[in-house]
């Protein structure tokens, strides 16, 4: 069966955002929202705004709220509702639950990171090796930013116990083949903690199917409000003992690790944002957005330097690139005077600029989801031949 085209004009009637003249093609680091979230986040703070658990109608609809958003991170992530952990973002929830499996490691210990990773799944690691005397690797990457699985291979040894690592670059749009890292994680008696934060807007999640034992993403690059939500395998949750206050409900089990009051009216909008992911459809948005990456690679001026993979094979429509002569600051200043909206520096994609030997100015990036258009493409690529 083929994929249904994307009607993109009729995408961004759905987004007050997209009705200026800015060309948002900064989706990396956060998507806009469709009116739909906008406006359940407000329904609830006008109809619904109470804690949970109280004998009266604005609480018992909150605790309504709270069971359908698990349900609704369970359809996104494909996993059981009692699996879902939610945060105040990814990185919070990062710390959060890297602190909880430390109390299960000793001295000496080794946990793998990548250097494609965004630092959220980097530091927390340095920091709970700093505290536990624990060793961290850094598995490589490849010139053209694919991640050397040799490289995780060679370091894998008996005393291994996490491998923590990307679906996708936050910085140079490329995929890990995350099916042969959980092997490689599981068949050496380690964890797979898997960062799907910049793969998630993308395309669709199946955490049973990758079989990775923790993995964290972020709503607000999926057309969401600002929050964090996690997917933890029941058998772990269910033997690791959570951060929480003594009064706090033991179930469900992601419930266990979320700490004080959260902000209901964003797990509100959370559901709005994956019913609208739902009502588009991966396929159609998968095809668009290929065929925007497809437009700008073959259309990117000869004075851009593209750092990462040539074609889109084997990658999302984020792009990191460079121009001979102009810092990407001055590039990032310049196309935002002409409302074309990207970014400059590292995205915290620390590891990843200094093993492309950009660690000084870092990068331009600009990425491509569903809501953008070819004409958008075109503007970027003429702005760029300009300078």
């Amino acid at each position: 069966m083929g994929t249904t085209a994307l009607d993109v004009e009729a995408v961004r009637a759905r987004f007050s955002a997209l009705r200026g003249p800015t060309a948002f093609l900064d989706g990396p680091g956060g998507t806009q929202c469709p009116d739909s979230v906008i406006d359940a986040v407000a329904a609830y703070l006008r109809e619904s705004n109470a804690n949970l658990g109280g004998r009266f109608g604005s609480s018992r609809r909150s605790d309504a709220l709270l069971a359908e958003a698990r349900l609704a991170a369970a359809d996104f992530l494909r996993c059981e509702p009692d699996e879902a952990i939610f945060g105040q973002n990814m990185t919070t929830l990062n710390f959060m639950l890297s602190r909880t499996v430390g109390r299960t490691l000793a001295a000496g210990d080794e946990i793998l990171v990548t250097r494609l990773d965004h630092d959220a799944n980097v530091s927390p690691w340095l920091e709970l090796a700093h505290d536990l005397d624990l060793t961290v690797g850094f598995v490589d990457v490849r010139d053209d930013t694919t991640l050397d699985l040799d490289d995780l291979e060679r370091q894998l040894t008996e005393r291994t116990r996490i491998v923590a690592f990307p679906l996708a670059s936050n910085a140079a749009g490329t995929l890990t083949d995350a099916h042969r890292i959980v092997e490689l994680a599981h068949d050496a008696g380690a964890l797979a903690w898997a960062d799907a934060v910049h793969y998630a807007p993308h395309a669709p999640i199946d955490a049973a199917a990758l079989g990775a034992d923790v993995l964290i993403c972020s709503p607000y690059k999926f057309y969401g409000p600002h929050l964090g939500v996690a997917f933890g395998r029941a058998e772990l949750l269910e033997r690791w003992r959570p951060y929480k206050v003594r009064p706090a409900a033991p179930e469900p089990l992601g419930q266990r690790f979320e700490t004080g009051t959260l902000a209901h009216e964003l797990l509100a909008g959370f559901v709005a944002a994956v019913e609208y992911v739902e009502s588009i459809g991966w396929g159609a948005m998968g095809a668009h957005e290929r065929a925007l990456g497809e437009r700008f690679l073959d259309e990117l001026p000869d004075r851009c330097t593209l750092h990462g993979l040539p074609t889109m094979e084997g990658r999302v429509a984020t792009f990191a690139f460079t121009v001979a002569g102009v810092s990407p600051g001055a590039v990032a200043e310049h196309l935002g005077e002409r409302d074309i909206a990207v970014w400059d520096g590292d995205y915290y994609a620390v590891e990843l600029m200094r093993r492309l030997g950009l660690d000084d100015e870092g990068a331009v990036r600009a990425g491509f989801v569903h809501y953008n258009t070819p004409a958008e493409v075109d503007r970027l690529v003429a702005a760029l031949e300009e300078l």
